[in-house]
């Protein structure tokens, strides 16, 4: 009986610690992470996490997963490339819950082809033709990384289509494949996330030696641009694209605090540094003397 008792006393004190209180900076929560986005996330939560008494868990998945997901109410936390449409703001809006989104940062969907490729431009035409079924002399195939995932989405939209066609378009699970596919095969173009040419894995470099970022013109463009900072931040690029997080908890929970963290000066910051384009341009110190001195060394 006294051993039954001490039993119960442990799993009740074990009970206790695991039991950590959720606030805007602290606690623990899981965040579904749209795939092509996970690099800017993982600087992020890398931050977050040495600031403040907090574990965020990344799930990244396709964006269509990353929403079914969430409507499931598996989460109430996600990084996404497009906010909540009408029909599944509806599903949170019956649970008393208004969803929040946070735009945060611009980044792009950028085209890339094998180095043995002469030819470094693109026009949006081709590949839109392409995706409709129009041949195309400069393209092989086309490489998308899940057939549920935001760029298939993005560019189905572009061509008018529900779903990627069966011919000449292939489809593996993550951008990292596409990026290693796309090196080894010429006349192929991949579509990726551009935060994974901007930060890749350690693995991949040997992988982006052998790859190209093509120049993209635009339907109504007559010049050819890359997916640069600038490029991105001017809206000369065509296929930028916004981030938002988007917020389901209902509650001032860890959701809110990410949000407002990535919002902040300091996550403005990661953003710029990893290429992408911040909403708000982090402010400049500048430093002023009243006296020059002079430290040349003769």
């Amino acid at each position: 009986m006294i051993v039954a008792t001490a039993v119960v006393i442990v799993c009740i004190r074990c009970n206790k610690k695991e039991a950590i209180k959720e606030g805007m900076l602290e606690g623990n929560a899981t965040i579904l992470v749209d795939e092509t986005l996970t690099p800017i996330v993982e600087d992020q939560v890398q931050i977050f996490e040495s600031r403040y008494k907090a574990k965020l868990k990344i799930d990244a998945r396709s964006e269509a997963e990353v929403i079914q997901a969430l409507v499931k109410d598996s989460t109430g936390i996600a990084i996404l490339s497009r906010k909540l449409n009408e029909s599944e703001t509806k599903i949170f809006t019956n649970r008393k819950i208004i969803p929040r989104s946070t735009l945060f940062a611009k980044d792009a969907i950028a085209l890339i082809a094998n180095d043995n490729n002469k030819d470094t431009l693109i026009a949006l035409k081709d590949v839109i033709g392409f995706i409709q079924g129009k041949a195309s002399s400069g393209i092989k195939g086309l490489v998308f990384d899940n057939p549920n995932s935001s760029t298939v989405r993005y560019i189905c939209e572009l061509a008018g289509l529900k779903a990627l066609p069966v011919n000449g378009v292939f489809s593996f699970k993550t951008n990292n494949e596409v990026i290693e596919y796309v090196a080894k095969n010429q006349g192929m173009i991949g579509v990726v996330g551009i935060n994974y040419i901007f930060e890749p894995a350690a693995s991949m470099k040997q992988y982006l030696e052998n790859i190209n970022v093509l120049h993209v013109k635009g339907l109504l463009d007559t010049s050819y641009y890359n997916p640069t900072q600038n490029n991105i931040a001017e809206g000369k690029y065509p296929l930028a694209r916004d981030l938002y997080i988007v917020n389901c908890q209902g509650s001032a929970g860890l959701g809110k605090g990410f949000g407002v963290f990535i919002s902040s000066e300091t996550g403005q910051r990661i953003i710029l540094k990893s290429g992408l384009v911040p909403i708000r341009f982090p402010s400049r110190k500048i430093s002023t003397r009243n006296q020059i001195n002079d430290d040349k060394v003769n």
